[in-house]
């Protein structure tokens, strides 16, 4: 299987130790994928920064290079505010490239699930199913501190 992922344009310096190491482990958004099966990465990048234009020419980059799949990176979802164009991302990815479009990448971490809950970030419908692949259990949040 070959990916590529879509990081939050704040976080353009990571080096992406959590969504590699997440890889590896199958952990967060990665679980849909069996351990016994290659898991190529095949381009990362940013968005583009607000409003996100980079969503609209990175995956023909990354399809061009083989992938089959696109993951909105866990930054976007736990950066604050999390990423108010998520859900349009995904939307326009499915839509014009016509491929599958995964909401995370590594497991929230704890330290961020915390913060979140404590403000009420997440209490409504859609943003549970967001976050629901990279939620994981908290000895798992906590390894991603």
């Amino acid at each position: 299987m070959k990916i590529g992922i879509i990081i939050c344009d704040r976080y353009r310096d990571c080096a992406g130790g959590k969504c590699f190491r997440s890889i590896q482990n199958r952990e967060g958004a990665f679980d849909i994928y069996s351990k016994d099966e290659p898991l190529d990465v095949v381009g990362y990048t940013s968005c583009g920064g607000c409003p996100g234009g980079n969503i609209e020419y990175a995956p023909a980059e990354m399809i061009k290079n083989g992938a089959e799949a696109i993951h909105l990176a866990t930054g976007l979802i736990v950066g604050y505010p999390p990423c108010p164009d998520i859900s349009h991302f995904s939307e326009f990815i499915e839509s014009h490239y016509g491929m599958k479009v995964v909401i995370g990448t590594h497991p929230i971490p704890q330290k961020y699930f915390f913060t979140h809950n404590k403000l009420g970030t997440w209490d409504n419908e859609r943003w549970q199913e967001i976050i629901e692949p990279t939620i994981c259990n908290e000895e798992i949040r906590k390894r991603y501190d």
